[in-house]
């Protein structure tokens, strides 16, 4: 069992802030975002059909995951000030522990509920509950994998460091989808629940893995700023490849803190705004996709057909999501506030496809390109976020990030399907309202990529 970073271990000699992770490692970090992807988008294709065999309206599932959404605001900035001071491996194993809970309890609630043991409003109730588990628990690892990432990788190769952990949620929606009719299991008795279990079942594999492979970075005492060394293998205060050093030029100061980042600071108030605004688009987008197959292809009667269709229009997304993450952001050479524009103009044009798609190829077409954009938007306002802090405020920054994730489906989702369920083009038309105005808003207000990707003395 690795005990500890071997790279890191014994080199006295001056090693360069941020050089490069080794693949192995990196292979790790996309594991355990992967899973909980795949299994979080498998829940996604098959909660419409389970929603509707439970005979619950619509809004009412996009609902449930609102608790968890709030807690996940809450939580994840804690969690990402405390994997500077336990390390980021301990934050992502408690993370993937609050997941493989979470899809057991998620399942047993929802399987009670379609055997009859539970009437639809307990199970709904019980669903919620367990989900919570993931919003307060599950909110542990992305920042500290993104903290982990951030802080090892040098200015200018950040974005397509983070493009790349962003992009193993882009694989996670390819795999999820795709396995979930596979993981509906009636020989075993567990039927649409299914996929419940067996991500669970999976997320254990990645804790194992995790808690093997990836060396332990407990530091002996608190990470404090620029004052001690960052949570390394070796735990030791001098370790060059992980102190933390001011990228303004200046010394760094004995017993200096950082002062606690907020969204509102000037650094960040560009990026947060673009990624609060533009999260919510991207979260009305997938929570109105899954019961816009079952209405414009009639399965609103054979719910249990709709998980394959609504699996389809999810993998189409996620696979345009990876070119934009594996192909245009490295092969263009992208930057923050490139990535930002371009995606978000490109996820308003999808957005309008799909609110005039009729049938499964063209829903498809529109989701695919709406997911593109977005592939490109994630980790450009992720990246920007990052670089517009200095290194010893990764770990916070890293928590804004997710905590604007979570922000983004407190209540977008449920107002989404309310109004699409009122009208298509009023759900549709808010979503391109969002894109438009981040568009605008970014086009005058983020920072040209030149100066965000300059290295600093």
């Amino acid at each position: 069992m690795a005990d500890t970073d071997p790279e890191l271990s014994h080199a006295p000699a001056a090693v360069p802030a941020g050089r490069a992770i080794p693949p192995s490692r990196m292979a790790l970090l996309f594991t355990v975002m992967l899973v909980t992807a795949a299994g979080n988008t498998a829940m996604q294709s098959v909660m419409p059909s389970i929603g509707t065999a439970l005979g619950v309206a619509d809004v009412w599932i996009s609902l449930a995951y609102s608790w968890s959404a709030l807690l996940w605001v809450v939580c994840a900035p804690f969690w990402a000030r405390r994997s500077d001071k336990r390390g980021r491996k301990a934050m992502m194993a408690l993370g993937l522990v609050g997941f493989i809970i979470s899809m057991l309890l998620c399942g047993l609630a929802l399987y009670l509920g379609l055997s009859g043991w539970l009437s639809a409003f307990w199970a709904l109730i019980a669903f919620a509950a367990a989900r919570s588990l993931y919003g307060g628990f599950g909110s542990a690892a992305p920042p500290a994998v993104q903290a982990y990432v951030a802080s090892r990788t040098p200015r200018a190769e950040r974005t397509q460091a983070l493009s790349l952990i962003a992009s193993s949620f882009g694989l996670g929606t390819v795999i999820g989808p795709a396995l979930a009719p596979l993981m509906v299991l009636p020989f075993l008795g567990f039927g649409l629940t299914g996929p419940f279990i067996c991500f669970a079942l999976i997320g254990v594999v990645a804790l194992v893995l995790l808690r093997w492979r990836l060396p332990n970075d407990e530091p002996q005492f608190a990470a404090r700023g620029q004052a001690t060394a960052y949570a390394s293998g070796s735990g030791a205060p001098s370790d060059p490849q992980t102190t933390l050093e001011p990228e303004d030029g200046s010394e760094p100061q004995e017993g200096v803190e950082p002062p606690r980042l907020g969204w509102l600071d000037p650094r960040l108030r560009p990026w947060v705004f673009a990624g609060f605004f533009g999260g919510h688009a991207q979260a009305m987008v997938l929570g109105i996709s899954g019961f816009l197959v079952l209405d414009r292809l009639g399965l609103r009667e054979t719910p249990a057909e709709g998980a394959g269709p609504v699996g389809l229009v999810l993998m189409s997304g996620a696979i345009a999501t990876l070119l934009a993450q594996w192909g245009l952001i490295p092969r263009f050479d992208l930057g923050p506030r490139a990535a930002t524009l371009w995606g978000i103009a490109t996820a308003a044009l999808g957005t309008a496809v799909l609110a005039v798609a009729g049938d499964l190829h063209l829903i498809a077409l529109g989701y695919a390109i709406a997911s593109l954009g977005f592939g490109l938007f994630r980790p450009g306002t992720t990246a920007g976020t990052s670089l517009a802090v200095t290194r010893a405020e990764q770990g916070q920054a890293s928590g804004i990030v997710a905590s604007l994730a979570g922000a983004s489906y407190i209540y977008a989702p449920a107002l989404g399907v309310w109004l699409y369920g009122h009208s298509d083009w009023l759900g549709f038309g808010l979503i391109i309202a969002l894109c438009a105005a981040v568009l605008a808003h970014g086009w005058f207000a983020l920072q040209a990529d030149q100066d965000l990707t300059r290295e600093r003395a």
